[in-house]
């Protein structure tokens, strides 16, 4: 097993100098890192979709196969 440090350049930007709480996403291919955590990032994307954007997503943008899958 191979280990390595986070950049310094991600721990300044993100304010994990001293430590603080991270999680990852496994993608198969990539690995996704996510500062304060999946709650964090959970809240986060549920406050950016907009109420207008969710009815455009349940009609599948316009896309009635999309729509009905």
């Amino acid at each position: 097993m191979h280990s390595q440090r986070l950049p310094s350049s991600a721990r300044n930007r993100w304010d994990l100098q001293h430590g603080g709480e991270v999680s990852y996403l496994d993608l198969g291919d990539v690995v996704v890192i996510v500062p304060d955590g999946l709650r964090s990032l959970r809240n986060d994307l549920l406050a950016s979709v907009t109420s207008e954007r969710w009815s455009e997503a349940q009609r599948g943008f316009g896309d009635d196969e999309i729509a009905t899958q």
